[in-house]
């Protein structure tokens, strides 16, 4: 991390400044997390606050008392109604079947399969599943493989904390952000961590202005 934040600081005057002011780096990864479980948990948050999504969530697991997580062969013996009724869309519904369906084959890798695989690979490797798009695996690389090279430039907070950052008056087109993000390689997925942040750090700007 030391070495991250000294190379963002080195090729980003506003980044720079941004990290003097929020400070340490608090990204980490579930290392105890597989990309199944990960996998449904992006499901889940797709399109969804986050306290939104952690209430399905809740819901979800109280479908399997004393289970910490579902099994793929759990998720595929529950009804259709009854994943609809913890709060999950027709389409979520259907992704996170089709995830656990191929979690069984093997195509959704183990934390130890995953490892023998580069980012570029799992993502094409994923988005085959139904309802899993790019950004639904970049958030498994980042948050669970503890990938530190990734920068999901579909991600609106992403664009938005790089527009405020930098006080323009539109968000990056998802191509221009990836050029741009070349400069914070090999440590991307850090960089999108403060982008987060300078997007809290505007907002609650505006909160705290009458």
């Amino acid at each position: 991390m030391r070495a991250a934040i000294r190379h963002l600081r080195s090729v980003d005057a506003a980044m720079d400044g941004l990290i003097g002011r929020v400070g340490r780096c608090g990204l980490k990864a579930d290392r105890a997390e597989q990309p199944y479980q990960a996998l449904v948990r992006a499901v889940a948050h797709q399109q969804l606050h986050g306290n939104a999504a952690r209430s399905i969530l809740a819901r979800f697991s109280a479908l399997y008392p004393g289970a910490d997580f579902p099994t793929p062969a759990m998720v595929l013996a529950t009804s259709e109604a009854a994943l609809r009724g913890v709060g999950f869309s027709t389409s979520k519904v259907a992704a996170i079947r089709a995830i656990a369906a191929n979690a069984a084959t093997g195509l959704v890798p183990t934390r130890r399969a995953a490892a023998r695989l580069d980012d570029a690979a799992l993502i094409e490797q994923l988005t085959q599943i139904r309802g899993v798009g790019r950004w639904t695996v970049e958030m498994v690389l980042i948050f669970t493989l503890g990938r530190p090279d990734v920068l999901p430039v579909d991600d609106f907070g992403v664009r938005d904390g790089y527009r405020r950052l930098h006080g323009l008056d539109e968000q990056p087109r998802p191509r221009d952000l990836a050029a741009i993000g070349e400069m914070w390689a090999p440590f991307r997925s850090y960089a999108a961590w403060y982008l987060w942040r300078a997007l809290d750090e505007a907002r609650q700007a505006a909160n705290a202005t009458p």
